[in-house]
């Protein structure tokens, strides 16, 4: 429907950062790309990019419209799949998913998605280990970190989300609140490993500062939702994903530290070993997740804001 193809350029220079990404993505040349978002802007009456020679990024305007326009299209996605007789997917998706983000996230929304395919079975695999979607029984994969392998299909759920640094109140009322990074030396740092690396340097920037912090593990778990547990019961600060800790920050169990530092980026990506798996079912997964991420991840996004505001 050409009436959405505006908006469909629009969400993909968000997710990708580039308006050329996203014209060569939907068979586009990026003049046309260009030209149908200035059409969608003119329509609304309100910029969503702030342009430049080599950097793209969305307005304030932008970031309100984003879930919105993401939204839209997914609701015309499963439209479309119902006109095509498509609606009921049927068969086996065999889902690899972080153990924090899986356990205490997705798979709630999973259960959703189900609901709305009754003729779908799952098999879950959960564990912070990216699956070799080659050789194990696996279609599909949700990881942060963009793959290395370059020759996997890797899928933008939410490529701008970021690692952020937080505490429950009670350790904070008892050791104190760090308020840059540096004040972290002295604190017990919550660290997780993956395999036989420990994530124990931690990275922060400010203004275009930089500053990497490397902190003595007292406490390693190679469990996401482990590191996340030690936090919740005031064993210490922990470094993480926005996404697994939104609930957490929203409801207070979690404090946000040193607001006026952004953590390290964390993209999320839904991983496919080929096109071929990157299909209906796919495509249908990330219609259904993309909205729910995004409106998560603005929420923190909004929490942070606050927090950095200079008080009164």
């Amino acid at each position: 429907m050409k009436a959405l193809h505006p908006l469909d350029i629009m969400v993909r220079t968000a997710e990708t950062g580039s308006l050329t990404a996203a014209a060569h993505a939907l068979g586009l040349t990026p003049a046309a790309a260009s030209a149908a978002l200035k059409r969608l802007e003119a329509e609304l009456g309100a910029r969503l990019f702030v342009r430049s020679t080599r950097h793209l990024r969305l307005t304030p305007q932008g970031e309100q419209f984003l879930p919105q326009a993401q939204q839209m299209l997914a609701l015309w996605a499963s439209a479309q799949q119902a006109a095509q007789g498509q609606a009921a997917l049927r068969g086996l998706l065999q889902l690899s998913l972080p153990s924090d983000l899986g356990r205490n996230v997705l798979l709630p929304w999973l259960d959703d998605f189900l609901a709305q395919h009754p003729q779908l079975s799952l098999r879950l695999q959960m564990g912070d280990r990216l699956a070799d979607v080659y050789r194990q029984p696996v279609d599909l994969a949700i990881r942060y970190g963009t793959p290395a392998d370059s020759s996997l299909v890797a899928l933008p759920l939410l490529p701008d989300n970021r690692r952020v640094l937080c505490a429950a109140p009670d350790y904070l009322a008892r050791h104190g609140t760090p308020r840059t990074p540096a004040d972290l030396n002295g604190h017990v740092c919550l660290s997780y490993m993956l395999g036989d690396s420990l994530h124990q340097q931690w990275s922060f920037d400010r203004d275009g500062q930089q500053e990497s912090i490397t902190l003595p593990g007292l406490r390693m778990a190679d469990d996401g939702d482990v590191v996340r547990r030690w936090a919740l019961a005031g064993k210490g600060i922990a470094y993480k994903s926005m996404l697994d800790v939104a609930d957490d920050l929203l409801a207070g169990r979690l404090l946000p530290l040193c607001p006026h530092w952004q953590g390290e980026a964390a993209p999320l990506w839904l991983i496919c070993a080929d096109r071929r798996a990157s299909g209906t079912l796919a495509q249908a997964l990330r219609a259904f997740l993309l909205p729910r991420m995004q409106a998560r991840w603005q929420g923190v996004q909004n929490l942070l804001a606050a927090a950095a505001e200079p008080r009164r």
